[in-house]
C-alpha cells in the first residue's frame, strides 16, 4: 500500500519506508516504524515489528526516506517581517533593525510574524526551533500560540536581562523566570527556556541564578556570546572579561547552557566549553551574511562540545543549512590544512538532528527515530534526478538534497505539512495578512539601514 495524506492523519499506523535514518547507523533498509499517541511506539526490522503488531497493515513507502525532523538550535521567530531588510548590512544589525522592529510590533503583528516563521521552518524540514527570546513584552504569548497552531515544536525563551535594574526588579525577573519554566513543563509542543541576550545585559548574580533554574528544571539557558568583535570588545571594557569568560565567572556555563554563535573563541574558551559541557549553536549562514568569523565547529565536535546547527532566522531551509555548515568549515578551516572530508557529511546531519536535540535539552524527546521518542519526522522523496544514482546518501543529503523532496512533515505524531502546505489551516490567507501588517509595521519602526536596497545600489553603482 502506498502512503497517503490520509494515512498519516490516522491515530495509529505502521510505516515501511525504503530507508529509515537511524542514529548512528544512518540510512537503514527494511525497517518498520509504528506511530501511536504522538510517539514512535515501535522501531525495528519490519518482520519483527509486524509480528508485534499483527493488527496493523504496513504502509509501503518505496523510494522514500523516513528521517528525523531537523532541529534549529537558534532562531528569532518574531523577526520574520524584516528578513531581507538585514541583507548586505554590517554586523550588529540588532541595534538598527531588530530592536526597533520588534519593539514596534503590535501583539497581533507578533503572532503573525511568529506563525509565518513557524510555517517557513516546517516547510524547510525543521520540526523543532529554539527561539532565543523576543524583545517585546507581548512576544511570548504570540510565539507560543503561533507554534501550537502551526504544529511546530518550540523551545521558548523568556529573556532575563536585568542590568541596571533595582533589587525589586531583579526579584521580579527571577520570579517570572521560574513561573515561565513551570508553565510550559508539560506542554506537548512548547518547552520553557530562559535567555540572556548577551552576558553584559544581566547581572552576574542573575545569570548564575537563571542558569541554576534551568539546570534544576532540565531546561536550557540561551545566550549570544563571542559573535562579533564589537561585542567582545564591549565585554572587555564593561566587565574586564571576554563574554565566555564572563559567563564562566558568573557560574552560567554548563550542560544547561546553549551559546549562540561562539565564532570568536580562543583555545582557552574552547576548553572551558568542553570542561563545562556547554553547548553551541553553530550558525554558518549568519556568519556569511553578517558575521566577523565562522565558529570552529569541527574543532568543537572533536573536543566533545555539544553542537547543533542554527539559522539565526536567516532562512528556514534545513538542507541549505547543512550545505552552508559544511561549506563554511571547508573554506575557513579545512582548505588550509588539507582536510578534504570536513565532517564527511554525517557530522552535519547529526548536528542538525540528534546533536541539536541534545544541545537544546530535548535529547530524550526528539532528534532520532527511536522507540519511545516523540514522532517528529520527515518523509523524503528519493526518486529525484539529484539522487540518481545514489552512492553515498549521507553526503548527498548535505550537498544535493533540497526541501522540494519533503513530502510530509510530522510533529508529535500529527501530520503538519503535506507536499509543502499545512493540512488543517490556510497558509495563503496568513501570507496575505502578513503582507499588509508587515508593510505598516516596517513603515512605523525607526529602522536604520546602512546600505540601500539592491536595486538602488545598482543605480548608484551605474551598473
Amino acid at each position: 500500500m502506498q502512503v497517503t495524506e490520509h494515512t498519516l492523519a490516522q491515530p495509529r499506523y505502521l510505516l515501511a519506508p525504503a530507508l529509515t535514518w537511524l542514529e548512528p547507523q544512518g540510512a537503514t533498509p527494511g525497517q518498520g516504524v509504528v506511530v501511536e499517541g504522538g510517539r514512535f511506539a515501535d522501531v525495528g526490522p519490519l518482520a519483527e515489528v509486524q509480528a508485534r503488531h499483527p493488527g496493523l497493515v504496513a504502509q509501503a513507502l518505496p523510494d522514500r526516506l523516513l528521517m528525523p525532523g531537523f532541529i534549529d538550535t537558534h532562531h528569532h521567530l518574531t523577526q520574520s517581517f524584516g528578513k531581507s531588510l538585514a541583507f548586505g548590512e554590517p554586523s550588529e544589525i540588532f541595534r538598527r533593525i531588530w530592536v526597533p522592529l520588534e519593539q514596534h510590533l503590535q501583539p497581533h503583528d507578533l503572532y503573525l510574524s511568529a506563525k509565518l516563521a513557524a510555517l517557513e521552518a516546517l516547510r524547510g524540514g525543521f520540526t523543532t526551533v529554539c527561539d532565543a527570546g523576543t524583545r517585546s513584552e507581548h512576544g511570548l504569548h504570540a510565539i507560543a500560540q503561533a507554534a501550537e497552531e502551526a504544529g511546530l515544536r518550540c523551545v521558548l525563551a523568556r529573556v532575563c536581562n536585568d542590568a541596571g535594574s533595582d533589587d525589586g526588579a531583579r526579584r521580579d525577573t527571577l520570579r517570572q523566570a521560574s513561573e515561565h519554566l513551570v508553565r510550559w513543563q508539560h506542554h506537548p509542543l512548547v518547552h520553557g527556556s530562559l535567555a540572556v541576550s548577551v552576558p553584559e545585559a544581566a547581572t552576574d548574580a542573575t545569570m548564575g541564578q537563571v542558569a541554576a533554574l534551568c539546570r534544576e528544571a532540565g531546561a536550557v539557558l540561551q545566550v549570544h556570546a563571542n559573535e562579533h568583535l564589537a561585542s567582545v570588545e564591549r565585554s572587555l571594557v564593561d566587565r574586564g572579561l571576554r563574554p565566555i569568560g564572563h559567563l564562566d565567572r558568573a557560574g552560567a556555563l554548563g550542560p544547561q547552557t546553549l551559546i549562540a554563535h561562539a565564532t570568536l573563541v580562543t583555545p582557552d574558551e574552547l576548553l572551558r566549553l568542553r570542561d563545562t559541557g556547554t553547548g553551541v549553536a553553530y550558525n554558518p549562514v549568519a556568519s556569511a551574511w553578517k558575521g566577523n568569523a565562522v565558529a570552529p565547529a569541527l574543532m568543537m565536535r572533536a573536543l566533545g562540545i555539544p553542537l547543533g546547527l542554527g539559522t539565526d532566522g536567516t532562512r528556514s531551509d534545513a538542507f541549505r543549512l547543512l550545505d552552508a555548515a559544511e561549506t563554511a568549515q571547508r573554506l575557513v578551516h579545512g582548505l588550509a590544512v588539507g582536510d578534504s572530508s570536513c565532517g564527511a557529511g554525517w557530522t552535519w546531519l547529526q548536528a542538525a538532528t540528534a546533536g541539536g536535540a541534545e544541545a537544546c535539552g530535548l535529547g530524550q524527546r526528539t532528534g532520532r527515530i527511536a522507540t519511545g521518542l516523540e514522532a517528529d519526522f520527515l518523509l523524503l522523496d528519493l526518486d529525484v534526478p539529484e539522487l540518481a544514482p545514489s552512492w553515498d546518501l549521507g553526503w548527498e543529503l548535505v550537498r544535493l538534497a533540497h526541501r522540494g523532496q519533503i513530502e510530509a512533515v510530522v510533529v508529535n505524531g500529527r501530520l503538519r505539512l503535506w507536499q509543502g502546505w499545512p493540512t488543517d489551516w490556510d497558509a495563503r490567507a496568513l501570507m496575505r495578512e502578513v503582507r499588509t501588517a508587515a508593510a505598516r509595521a516596517v513603515a512605523d519602526a525607526p529602522i536604520q539601514r546602512v546600505h540601500p536596497v539592491s536595486a538602488e545600489h545598482r543605480r548608484q553603482a551605474g551598473a
